[in-house]
């Protein structure tokens, strides 16, 4: 396994325990306010809003970090070209 894949992964493991460490701790319940979206205020659990805010973030990174990468760049290294 790369040792970025690792570290990664231990990161996003790390943030997903102290969001659920958060949410066990925090069982009370919370209004949100969001009126672009919803007209009233919605009011759940703050373990709930805890992980919802964990999902968009963790699809939001998704969404910046794919792509169309394929097309840069030119070899970086220069392996291909002939030396002197």
């Amino acid at each position: 396994m790369n040792t970025r894949m690792f570290l990664r992964a231990f990161v996003f493991l790390l943030l997903l325990f102290i969001v659920l460490y958060l949410g066990m701790e925090n069982r009370h319940r919370v209004d949100f306010y969001f009126p672009l979206v919803f007209e009233k205020k919605v009011t759940q659990p703050a373990a709930f809003l805890f992980f919802a805010m964990f999902a968009i973030g963790v699809l939001a990174g998704m969404a910046l970090n794919s792509g169309g990468g394929g097309g840069g760049g030119g070899g970086g290294d220069g392996a291909g070209r002939k030396r002197k």
